[in-house]
């Protein structure tokens, strides 16, 4: 039986209030996504987005559904 899990990896909001907007850094991407690895997490899917922070600011993010074995 599979296991799921979704999760949602953005940037801080400070990036977005000092520079208007926040792109996702890609160290840090990789090592959110080398951690769930670690645990036996496979990401199935995932979708960007842009969202809104206090009405001016925009940061990225991305919705990510993972699957691994169940116990």
């Amino acid at each position: 039986m599979k296991e799921y899990k979704v999760v949602v990896f953005q940037e801080s909001s400070l990036s977005s209030l000092l520079l208007g907007t926040a792109n996702a850094n890609e160290v840090k991407f990789s090592e959110f996504l080398n951690k769930h690895a670690q645990a036996g997490w496979r990401v199935v899917t995932m979708a960007k987005d842009m969202r809104r922070l206090f009405l001016l600011w925009k940061k990225e993010s991305y919705l990510i559904v993972m699957e691994r074995e169940g116990s």
